[in-house]
């Protein structure tokens, strides 16, 4: 069986993410400077979080929680993959049609459930609108994740990980159009997302053919694997619900407030770059690779992988997040404040970057620690986790709105995170040795955290150096590329320096990806 090269794996995953979140930010800048922060934004926001958070729940969360570490192990163990994958994919197929079919008869109380601030005012009924029209992206994107997670196992990353650059490039397309041709341009854009579906769907499923799993639809069967894999499932369905509801309870919460909605998706946005490129991807690479490992009864290279993408994972967020925190502003104004959005729209989002940016380690170290436990078809214990995170951030985002507004939810989302990530590390500890770090990743997350927090100085400097260009309308762009230079010179420049990576470790990789 062909082994999984965890580093190349990690960069071919990451390199069509940055590319996938590139174009995510040029569709966020068509999204704010033609539409705008306000009543349809919010409506189109509220109705396309529906079927991506269900996404999540079926598809990147239970599902692939329970189905790729027991594909990959029979895959190991040539122990009929092939007809497991084809169980799975009829079973999926048919839970999701069924809920597909709900959600166009109960659309309204899905809306009010998840935005009940949208009541009274028109926001309502455009909502309901627009989820009637993305919700059916749910099953295309659902079976495209299961054949995403068939190329993982089998180590073929990069037609997996390029799929969800069509979306971004059937919504660009579909806004431009929009904005050419006439028309309201919302509804180009809710009309681009189902397509994009199809398409993703169709990618995935032509490479999944090419691997060797040719399936094809048929009358879902309830066999001994199908019922191991929904026991596995059933507690990480519970815990992806869990997690919903924290974006649920926040959403709710920001609809009580005018642009909330709007501002915190598109600072949402922007922290998910990083958190895409790096977490992401280390997780989809690590829980197969982990998986096969202690198949294998590898228990000392199933450490390596986990410190190794624990390592890199960091030496690429942590500074990420101290940027986020301190050029917060500038990243924001340059990136997003024209046409529709304006001046108050750049400092709201601004400050609700900086929280999430607090938070970004912990979201991308949850990424790095649940394979610990879905490698091992343990998913309650991140279940368990996933309610105290749940009660901390329902708490937070509750109780502090009231005192300080529309911007509680990203704090109660941080806080809730570095919660959940000290409970999986601790509950870590009953694994063994094979889950914890090694003594290299001991010595080197020191002195990553040394050259972050040299580069954020560089940053602040290089911010008031940069003022003048900054805030000429024709060179923005290129004063904000001058500073991510700074950023990355100095952080790479000091990481080397101190010992914290060695570049050649990063050209290595690329080279072998």
């Amino acid at each position: 069986m062909k082994p999984i090269r965890l580093m190349s794996g990690f960069f071919t995953v990451g390199v069509w993410t940055l590319l996938s979140r590139v174009m995510g930010f040029i569709r966020e800048v068509l999204l704010l400077s033609l539409i705008g922060p306000g009543p349809v934004m919010d409506a189109f926001v509220a109705a396309f979080r529906l079927p991506n958070m269900f996404r999540r729940f079926f598809a990147e969360g239970a599902f692939n929680a329970a189905f790729v570490p027991m594909f990959a192990k029979k895959l190991e163990g040539a122990e009929g993959a092939g007809k497991f994958a084809q169980d799975a994919f009829n079973g999926l197929a048919f839970v999701v049609l069924i809920l597909v079919g709900l959600a166009m008869v109960f659309m309204p109380g899905f809306v009010w459930l998840t935005a009940e601030g949208f009541a009274q005012d028109a926001r309502f009924d455009m909502t309901v609108g627009y989820g009637r029209i993305v919700f059916p992206y749910i099953l295309c994107m659902s079976l495209a994740a299961l054949f995403s997670g068939i190329l993982n196992a089998t180590g073929r990353f990069a037609v997996a990980a390029a799929a969800p650059v069509l979306l971004n490039i059937f919504v660009i397309a579909a806004m431009l159009a929009g904005a050419v041709m006439g028309g309201e341009i919302v509804n180009w854009l809710v009309w681009s997302i189902p397509v994009a579906g199809v398409a993703q769907l169709a990618l995935t499923w032509r490479a999944a053919a090419q691997a060797g799993f040719a399936l094809r639809p048929s009358w879902p069967r309830w066999t001994p694997d199908m019922k191991a894999m929904v026991v596995i499932a059933l507690p990480a369905a519970l815990a992806s619900g869990v997690m919903q509801i924290n974006l649920v309870v926040g959403q709710l919460v920001a609809s009580q407030f005018d642009k909330a909605v709007s501002w915190l998706f598109a600072a949402d946005r922007l922290y998910q770059l990083p958190l895409g490129v790096v977490g992401i991807a280390v997780g989809i690479v690590l829980l197969p690779d982990l998986s096969r490992r202690l198949r294998a009864g590898d228990d000392t290279g199933a450490r390596t992988a986990l410190s190794r993408a624990a390592e890199i994972s960091l030496a690429l967020t942590i500074p990420s997040a101290v940027a986020l925190m301190v050029v917060s502003q500038t990243l924001v104004s340059v990136l997003f404040e024209r046409g529709a959005s304006g001046v108050d729209d750049t400092a709201a989002i601004a400050a609700a970057v900086s929280v999430y940016g607090l938070g970004l380690p912990a979201f991308v170290l949850q990424k790095v620690l649940q394979p610990i436990y879905f490698a091992r078809e343990d998913t309650r214990r991140p279940f368990h986790f996933a309610i105290v995170a749940m009660v901390v951030n329902v708490v937070l985002a509750v109780g502090l709105a009231p005192f300080i507004g529309w911007i509680a939810p990203a704090i109660a989302t941080t806080i809730a995170g570095w919660v959940m990530v000290a409970c999986l590390a601790i509950g870590a500890r009953r694994y063994g040795d094979a889950a914890k770090f090694d003594d290299r990743f001991r010595k080197r997350i020191w002195r990553i955290l040394a050259a972050s927090v040299v580069m954020g100085v560089a940053l602040v400097m290089g911010n008031a150096a940069l003022e003048g260009v900054l805030n000429t309308p024709w060179w923005r762009g290129l004063g904000l590329l001058m500073l991510v230079g700074i950023g990355a010179v100095s952080f790479f420049g000091c990481g080397q320096l101190f010992g914290a990576f060695k570049l050649s470790e990063f050209k290595a990789a690329m080279r072998r990806g």
